[in-house]
């Protein structure tokens, strides 16, 4: 599954505009009075103001082996959230390492690294190595309702984990992480998991598909 683009809300439009624009360097563009877009690889990501938004957890692939750099590149530029005192969190099962840092709306953003799905990329790391969204954090109440959707209507399967408290749903190439918000927190800071809104529309297998997430549940578009 490939994540094409993104729609997420924002209380604080101009402080996100100049976090992605002049603090990551990121290409931003079509602004407008209440939002703008941001390129992240072949991702692009809408912000639109909202007054009451409340925070994500969303992921961005970067080239493998690259985590050690990318971490020094950020911090020129960000603080670090760490699990404990790892600045650099490994995930065995899935062949990937990621970095962690907060956006202007304390989105919990993460930069990961998977050993097996992109050719290494050059040897400077920079806003460049952004090659597109990976995950966007989806918080409900009922995780398997909100996997059932995803795998009736587009055949996305479980990734990892289970029904209760967290199920990872997709692929390598892109991942709905689904999360029960009343027992689980995202990882690695405990922030609170809010069911915050977003549309995504994605392709699998060249087939293009949308869905939106509001009330706490995904829907068709």
């Amino acid at each position: 599954m490939k994540i094409d683009f993104l729609k997420l809300y924002t209380p604080n439009l101009q402080e996100q505009l100049h976090f992605y624009k002049e603090v990551l360097g990121l290409p931003v563009k079509n602004f407008h009075e209440n939002s703008f877009q941001v390129s992240i690889g072949y991702t692009g990501i809408e912000f639109e103001q909202v007054e009451n938004a409340t925070p994500y957890h969303y992921a961005i692939h970067i080239p493998p082996k690259q985590e050690e750099k990318a971490l020094a590149w950020l911090e020129e530029r960000v603080g670090i959230l760490k699990d404990g005192e790892d600045k650099i969190i490994d995930f065995p099962n899935w062949k990937a390492r990621s970095v962690y840092f907060y956006d202007a709306d304390r989105n919990i953003v993460e930069l990961i690294s998977r050993t097996d799905l992109f050719s290494e990329g050059p040897e400077n790391f920079s806003e460049e190595s952004f090659l597109g969204v990976s995950e966007i954090g989806l918080a409900t109440e009922n995780v398997e309702d909100e996997f059932q959707f995803l795998n009736s209507n587009f055949g996305l399967e479980k990734f990892t984990g289970d029904y209760e408290r967290f199920c990872a749903t997709g692929d390598d190439e892109g991942l709905f992480i689904i999360i029960n918000k009343n027992i689980k927190d995202w990882i690695p800071t405990g922030d609170k998991a809010y069911a915050s809104p977003f549309e995504i529309k994605f392709t699998i297998a060249q087939a293009s598909f949308g869905a939106v997430f509001k009330n706490d549940r995904l829907e068709l578009t």
